[in-house]
């Protein structure tokens, strides 16, 4: 319907896609002159720019987020996608704020989430308003925090119209009909200072809640010469130092996203569980250590926690350990979880608290699951503009990310990842290709389209 459009505008799209996943907007909580850090404000001053350039109603709601807006009429169609991205991690081709062409894919930090789909939106709702005259308003609404806590969608709730309609272009072709809870937890203990081997330092390069940690470093302070053990003992992609009483130990996994910790290799869990085998050889206590590497360790399906729920048609429950850090003399770990509706959040935190009363347990990002039944007529519309657009007949699937689909009422997330491709979201060399992004603006600007008619 729309393809000698998108042909038109294709080189200009990938151009400015470029330009904005060569904005670092990762967040940045210490910034005092923007909520979430310089950098996303500056990826959102660049869309808005872009928007104004295209003729669009543009408006900054105080760095928090903004939107693009075309169209006239009381009725508000929305779009939400988001601007700010993951830490890069280790392990690039070439560098991740950078963009770069190759063989038919745009590499970058972003690429796919999120600034590509957001992208691929923009240029559709272009594509649409030269087309034709809307009776409403569609607008495009651009988050800055979704990867972290969405203080910028609560903020734009509090001062923004609410859309009728929504779809967010964050996750999944042809259709989200059901999304996970999401529950970060967090388990904290003091531990002995004056003990024979003391933990002094945790590093895991800011690894984010939900991205499976690929990096992570503890230095120890210890009386006892430990190489020997650790020689003998160290899982594969662990390694050691001592010099003098310092033990320095890193453990390398597997990036990948936090809703899919089995497809990555979790570095804190090997580290608790060398920790916690050092400690044991040597009779140092530390209950900390022996809890968590016990009951988390390396497993994805909260089985030893206690927490293991099996839903076939949404997906299991899934853990990711994202967290490990020293704090004065106290130890925490925090863990991402992604739980189906056929277990509530609250009888998860029951059973936590029940099973670990010997340590803190407190809780930070929470998140209700969402399901729309498959015959909603936003589920069967978008899912059918897919399967026409592609000649498939594919099914509106469950997910165990968390997007934008639960901020609003009437909203469901729509591409612009295809099925049966990986998911690169938040791991290293993250690209889209060429055509997937024109694939995703064609049919976005039907989406629009068939909404506004």
């Amino acid at each position: 319907m729309f393809k000698e459009s998108v042909d038109i505008i294709k080189d200009e799209m990938i151009t400015n896609l470029c330009k904005v996943v060569n904005i670092n907007s990762v967040y940045k909580e210490d910034d005092t002159s923007f909520p979430f850090g310089k950098g996303t404000h500056d990826a959102l001053e660049f869309m808005l720019d872009l928007g104004k350039k295209m003729g669009f109603r543009t408006k900054n709601l105080d760095d928090y987020c903004g939107y693009i807006e075309f169209g006239e009429g009381d009725e508000l169609v929305g779009i939400i996608g988001h601007l700010d991205v993951v830490p890069e991690g280790e392990g690039w081709t070439t560098p991740p704020f950078e963009a770069n062409i190759r063989d038919g894919k745009i590499y970058g930090r972003g690429t796919t989430d999120d600034k590509g789909p957001v992208m691929a939106a923009l240029y559709a709702m272009k594509i649409v308003s030269e087309t034709m005259k809307s009776n409403k308003r569609v607008r495009l609404i651009l988050g800055l925090n979704e990867e972290n806590n969405w203080g910028c969608v609560n903020h734009y709730k509090e001062v923004e119209e609410i859309p009728s309609v929504s779809f967010s272009p964050d996750a999944d072709f042809p259709c989200i009909y059901a999304e996970k809870a999401i529950l970060n937890v967090f388990f904290e203990k003091e531990f002995e200072e004056n003990s024979s081997i003391v933990i002094k330092e945790i590093d895991c390069k800011n690894n984010a809640m939900n991205v499976v940690p690929k990096y992570c470093k503890v230095v120890l302070e210890s009386e006892i010469d430990c190489s020997e053990f650790l020689k003998n003992n160290l899982l594969e992609g662990v390694s050691y130092s001592q010099n003098g009483d310092e033990i320095v130990i890193e453990a390398a996994g597997i990036q990948s996203h936090g809703a899919h910790p089995e497809l990555g290799v979790n570095a804190i869990g090997k580290i608790l569980i060398v920790l916690n085998s050092l400690f044991n050889h040597f009779g140092v206590e530390n209950e900390f250590v022996s809890i968590t590497s016990r009951v988390i360790g390396m497993e994805t399906d909260g089985n030893s926690l206690g927490i293991k729920t099996e839903s076939k048609e949404l997906g299991d429950l899934t853990v990711n350990l994202a967290e490990f850090k020293v704090i004065g003399n106290k130890l925490r770990v925090g863990m991402n979880l992604r739980i189906p509706s056929v277990v509530s959040v609250n009888e998860i935190k029951s059973v936590l608290e029940n099973n670990f009363n010997m340590l803190k347990v407190f809780y930070g990002k929470e998140m209700e699951s969402l399901y729309i039944p498959k015959d909603n007529e936003l589920v069967k519309l978008l899912c059918g503009i897919y399967n026409d657009y592609m000649n498939e007949k594919r099914e509106p699937i469950a997910i165990g990310g968390g997007t934008y689909a639960k901020a609003f009422p009437n909203c469901v997330s729509f591409g612009a990842m295809k099925p049966d491709e990986e998911d690169l979201c938040h791991k290293v060399n993250e690209f889209i290709s060429v055509k997937n992004l024109v694939d995703a603006c064609n049919m976005y600007a039907i989406a629009i389209y068939k909404l506004c008619i």
